[in-house]
């Protein structure tokens, strides 16, 4: 049985390479990914668990199984808990692993309480959201995006962090089509159809730039853009190196990037 969420406190600091601030209360716990905290205050003690805690109850099959998923798609099998043991509000500190932004995502307001975010997004977030991944189920994203077919799942009520490469731009899609260059989706509700689709006729896809396909998200829901994946920072930085194809999850994507 799931538990809800505990009430965080946030303050964001920083523009180009932003770190998230979290308050806690006598007890209170927030969940990163391995490797994501800055800093803490006395009081806070932070244990790795196999899993996000937001089922307690769950045995130890379920979180095993939860544990592989993640092994699978790159993701770390543990999580760190930061819980307040002091007295009086304390706080932890997160950062961003490369110059970005730092999105607050309440949980409680989005569509279903849920929210779909890109392989690698997920910072940190209050005790009680599940962390899980999910795959779409669009066999062109796999093919050739790479970034669109391995994602997470965020599911709670509470504040939950997502982290994002330069500057963010968030869209609200009203029975709307909007196609996007792949890489660029951060985030978006589960309302919202994802895909991925040729860029346009050969020419186009050839000489224009752009890549040979795009992410196509249709329906009604909020979207969130990055103007700087992590791709394109380290073209940009290092063109020539090994890396130059990192979040290449796809089977084509290596060969089909532009």
């Amino acid at each position: 049985m799931a538990i809800r969420s505990h009430e965080i406190d946030y303050k964001i600091f920083g523009e180009s390479i932003q770190t998230v601030e979290v308050e806690l209360d006598p007890r209170e716990t927030v969940i990163a990914e391995a490797g994501a905290m800055l800093y803490m205050e006395d009081g806070i003690i932070f244990e790795t668990k196999m899993g996000d805690g937001s089922e307690p109850d769950q045995g130890f099959l379920g979180k095993l199984l939860s544990a592989g998923a993640r092994a699978l798609t790159g993701e770390s099998v543990f999580m760190t808990h930061f819980t307040n043991h002091g007295v009086g509000k304390k706080k932890v500190a997160f950062s961003a692993p490369y110059p970005g932004t730092i999105i607050p995502i309440d949980l409680a307001t989005q569509q279903g309480n849920q929210l779909i975010v890109q392989k690698d997004g997920f910072l940190c977030a209050a005790l009680g959201t599940k962390v899980s991944i999910t795959f779409n189920k669009k066999i062109g994203s796999g093919l050739v995006g790479g970034e669109g077919f391995i994602l997470q799942k965020l599911q709670g009520d509470g504040k939950a962090f997502v982290h994002a490469g330069g500057t963010v731009i968030e869209k609200q899609l009203n029975n709307e089509t909007l196609r996007i260059d792949t890489g660029c989706v951060v985030a978006f509700e589960h309302t919202l159809d994802f895909d991925v689709q040729s860029s346009g006729g050969l020419k186009s896809m050839l000489f224009g730039g752009e890549g040979l396909f795009l992410a196509t998200l249709r329906g009604t829901g909020k979207v969130w853009l990055q103007s700087m994946p992590i791709r394109k920072l380290i073209q940009v930085l290092a063109p020539y190196g090994k890396n130059s194809g990192k979040e290449g999850s796809s089977i084509l994507g290596s060969l089909l990037e532009s």
